[in-house]
């Protein structure tokens, strides 16, 4: 077996092991909650012993604790995520449903914050100017800010007072223009950061001063040069930004009334609708596992010394 083989199933492993520690840990949060997901599904008033104690069964709450953990892993492990408590309706048509729009979100606030950093970097980087001065507080302030801090503040200007945006449920590219600028802002400041101070490393290195000697104007040297080896670390950073890209686009798609994987997982929670809250927490661990392999193995194209080290 090859070397970039054996690194791949190292990585499923992981993978898998990732994906069952996460619907696991959703498995026993759900039920050490207090109360009662039947009454949660029923109402809390109302309702015969008799109803309660047969939509128990119907969904298998009446069995050991462990009997629905085998149950719940079984089914996960053939595909089947079930069907919603409240909606009645395949967790997997609801999950596709709503996942284009938290797709579109997340991908385009990434976008947005790369192209933003990577801009600024490249025209900042060893220069010492107010320009840097100044951008290195704005990025310390962005980095600070809670992302649903940025949503209203964008919405106060932009919807309320200037009303060039759909205040909330807006379709189109303008119902994505805030929430993908709330989300790319929350990145913004440690994406610029961390690939300055990697920039800024790199225009001291030997390679650097040769392709000055050679007669490269700066701007080459910037983008062509330094800018290819800043952007090692960069890679890593975007794999952990996964996360942050779901919990933003959580927190964003409830402030701008926005159809998504958050919204969804909001209700779920609300009315402890263990399907859905599962089907979305195994979705979550597969995309941060298949995106943190697809990193890891771009961290390898870029940087050699990767795969030597891993021999």
């Amino acid at each position: 077996m090859s070397d970039a083989a054996r690194w791949l199933v190292r990585r499923l492993i992981l993978a898998a092991l990732v994906m069952v520690g996460a619907v696991s840990a959703a498995f026993a949060a759900l039920h050490l909650m207090p109360g009662d997901p039947v009454q949660a599904m029923l109402g809390q008033t109302g309702q015969s012993p008799e109803l309660v104690a047969q939509v128990r069964h119907d969904t298998g709450l009446d069995r050991p604790l462990y009997v629905q953990y085998g149950l719940f892993v079984g089914r996960l492990a053939r595909g089947d995520l079930g069907t919603s408590y409240q909606l009645q309706e395949s967790v997997s048509s609801l999950i596709g449903d709503q996942l284009w729009s938290t797709v579109e979100l997340s991908v385009a606030g990434f976008a947005l914050a790369l192209v933003v950093a990577v801009s600024v970097a490249v025209a900042t980087a060893g220069r010492r100017s107010g320009l840097r001065k100044l951008t290195s507080m704005v990025e310390l302030v962005l980095a600070s800010l809670p992302g649903f801090w940025v949503g209203v503040l964008l919405l106060t200007v932009f919807s309320f007072h200037w009303q060039v945006f759909p205040a909330v449920g807006g379709t189109g590219w303008k119902g994505l223009v805030l929430p993908s600028l709330a989300l790319a802002l929350t990145l913004v400041g440690v994406f610029t950061q961390v690939l300055r101070e990697e920039m800024e490393r790199a225009l001291r290195e030997p390679f650097v001063i040769s392709a000055r000697a050679r007669g490269a104007g700066e701007t080459a040297v910037r983008v062509r040069h330094a800018l290819r080896h800043a952007l090692v670390p960069l890679v890593t950073l975007s794999g952990w930004t996964v996360g942050t890209l779901l919990t933003g686009a959580v927190i964003l798609e409830t402030v701008f009334n926005r159809p998504g994987i958050g919204r969804l997982m909001v209700t779920a929670v609300d009315s402890r609708d263990f399907p859905v809250i599962s089907g979305v927490v195994a979705l979550s661990a597969a995309l941060f596992s298949v995106i943190s392999i697809g990193t890891d193995w771009m961290y390898r194209v870029v940087d050699a010394r990767v795969r030597e080290v891993e021999r």
